[in-house]
């Protein structure tokens, strides 16, 4: 007589991981979407508050975004976002663009290059990995060893050369930025932290900002389309080497080509387009001397 055996269940190393570290549920692409466009015009909502004074008005959207997880949901959301399945992170198409510079200019991943990614998720994403860049990581809220808890607007100034960058990544950062003037000022600090633009050298693509947006508030907006933020970023010193739009996103690499201007020109909020369907995305920036 045979003595069955009952099979033992197979484990993984997933499965003997402390309740700490397992890995958070999946979230459905709509349930994504529906949180983080949520969690938006809540900050929204409560800029507007905070600017009107309101302090009911205020509590009221603090209260709605803890009660949706806060930060920290909106961030598992994002980097659901990032998984390959739902399209990966978006600094693949940075590197895709960036190599061919690097292999025609012999630069090798010997980490040369200083790299700024505000509002970093992840310490494991493309150029993490690529070798090339020295990074330095910061976010609002740090969700890990490797990223600095740190706002980009109250970052302290570099206090020389050696502190500046060769890239800024602006990834699905501009957006998160509850009103126009202080997107505006957001593109202009970039240029207190790149380097100063060269006219010859062996890296011709730097330094740089690469910059990702939801495409509709490019594409679908009243207030904004490509040709106003080329005019702004050609008024900040920039121009556009590189740009991708997808269903979802738009993605640009601009190449800082001059100095820091004396002057800003004002770009003011202005109605493009018109139609209900059309969302309220801008950006603001005060005529100012610099």
């Amino acid at each position: 007589m045979v003595v069955k055996r009952n099979k033992r269940p197979v484990r993984t190393l997933a499965q003997g991981r402390p309740p700490t570290v397992q890995k958070p549920k999946s979230i459905s692409r709509k349930a994504t979407r529906g949180l983080i466009n949520t969690i938006h015009q809540l900050e929204k909502k409560k800029a507007q508050a905070v600017a009107k004074g309101d302090k009911a008005a205020e509590v009221a959207a603090d209260s709605e975004i803890s009660s949706l997880g806060g930060i920290q949901k909106y961030q598992q959301a994002s980097l659901q976002g990032q998984r390959n399945d739902r399209g990966g992170d978006s600094s693949r198409v940075l590197m895709e663009w960036l190599k061919p510079k690097f292999h025609t200019s012999g630069l090798t991943a010997d980490g040369s290059l200083r790299m700024l990614e505000v509002g970093a998720l992840s310490i494991t994403n493309e150029c993490s990995n690529s070798g090339f860049f020295d990074m330095e990581r910061i976010d609002l809220n740090s969700q890990g060893h490797g990223i600095l808890q740190q706002d980009f607007m109250k970052k302290p100034l570099p206090v020389n050369d050696t502190d500046t960058f060769d890239i800024i990544s602006l990834s699905l950062v501009l957006n998160f930025v509850p009103n126009a003037q202080g997107r505006g000022d957001m593109l202009l600090r970039t240029l207190d932290f790149l380097k100063k633009p060269h006219a010859t050298g062996p890296h011709d693509a730097f330094p740089c900002l690469f910059l990702v947006l939801p495409a509709p508030c490019v594409t679908n907006s009243r207030y904004m389309d490509e040709p106003l933020l080329e005019r702004i970023m050609q008024a900040l010193g920039y121009m556009k080497t590189h740009s991708k739009t997808t269903q979802k996103l738009v993605y640009y690499l601009w190449r800082r080509t001059s100095p820091t201007p004396t002057k800003v020109p004002a770009f003011r909020k202005a109605e493009l387009r018109s139609g209900s369907t059309r969302n309220n995305f801008s950006i603001v920036l005060s005529s100012s001397t610099l």
